[in-house]
C-alpha cells in the first residue's frame, strides 16, 4: 500500500499562497511551485552524480566505466538509470506525485513520450531552452498537473555516451544541449 505523502504547506516553506491563475495543491502552494521545488532537488542530485561521480571517475580519471550493463560489467550506473531507480522507489512509497526522464531521442525506447502532453512538453523545452512547460492532462479518469523540465547535457559523460551509443537516434549532442526532459505529475482530483 502506498503511503500518503504530507502536503507541502506554503506557510511552512515560504509563505506563498497559490494564485488563481495556477491551481493550488489543496490550500498550499500552487502546483508549479511544488513541481519546481521537486525538480530542483532531482536536478541537483542528478547533476552532482553525473559531474562528481560518473564524469570524474569514468571520463576524467578513467578508473571505472559507466555502463547500462553495470552489474555484469562491474561499472557505474548510468545517470539515467540512477534517476529511473529513484523514480521507481518513490512510486513504491507514494501516489501523491510521480516523475520520469523522457526524451524525443531516447536510446532506450521505454523513455520515449507516451502521451500527447509529454510529447508537447518535450517539443516545447527542446525549442525553448531554459524554459519549463506546464499543463494539465487526463489519464485514466484522473486529472494531473504535468510539468516538463529540460534535461541538459551537464558533462562530457552525457553527450559522449549518447552520441556514441549504437542505438542512438541522434549523435550530435554537445554541452548545454537539451537531451530530454524530466516529467513530474501531481494528481489534481
Amino acid at each position: 500500500m502506498k503511503a500518503k505523502a504530507t502536503k507541502i504547506k506554503a506557510a511552512i516553506l515560504c509563505g506563498m499562497l497559490g494564485t488563481a491563475a495556477v491551481p493550488a495543491v489543496s490550500d498550499g502552494m500552487d502546483y508549479s511551485t511544488v513541481t519546481d521545488l521537486l525538480h530542483l532537488v532531482m536536478s541537483s542530485d542528478r547533476t552532482v552524480y553525473t559531474r562528481m561521480i560518473v564524469n570524474r571517475l569514468a571520463v576524467e580519471e578513467g578508473v571505472i566505466k559507466a555502463s547500462e550493463h553495470y552489474m555484469d560489467e562491474k561499472a557505474l550506473v548510468l545517470p539515467a538509470q540512477m534517476f529511473r531507480y529513484g523514480a521507481e522507489m518513490v512510486a513504491e512509497e507514494t501516489d501523491e506525485f510521480s516523475y520520469s526522464l523522457l526524451s524525443l531521442w531516447p536510446i532506450n525506447k521505454q523513455n520515449a513520450p507516451t502521451t500527447d502532453m509529454e510529447r508537447e512538453g518535450l517539443e516545447y523545452i527542446a525549442a525553448n531552452p531554459g524554459e519549463n512547460f506546464y499543463g494539465e492532462e487526463d489519464l485514466g479518469g484522473t486529472t494531473y498537473f504535468t510539468a516538463v523540465y529540460p534535461d541538459v547535457a551537464v558533462a562530457e559523460a552525457c553527450w559522449a555516451c549518447h552520441n556514441d551509443h549504437k542505438d542512438t537516434p541522434r549523435s550530435d549532442f554537445k554541452a548545454g544541449d537539451v537531451m530530454g526532459g524530466v516529467v513530474i505529475r501531481i494528481p489534481m482530483d
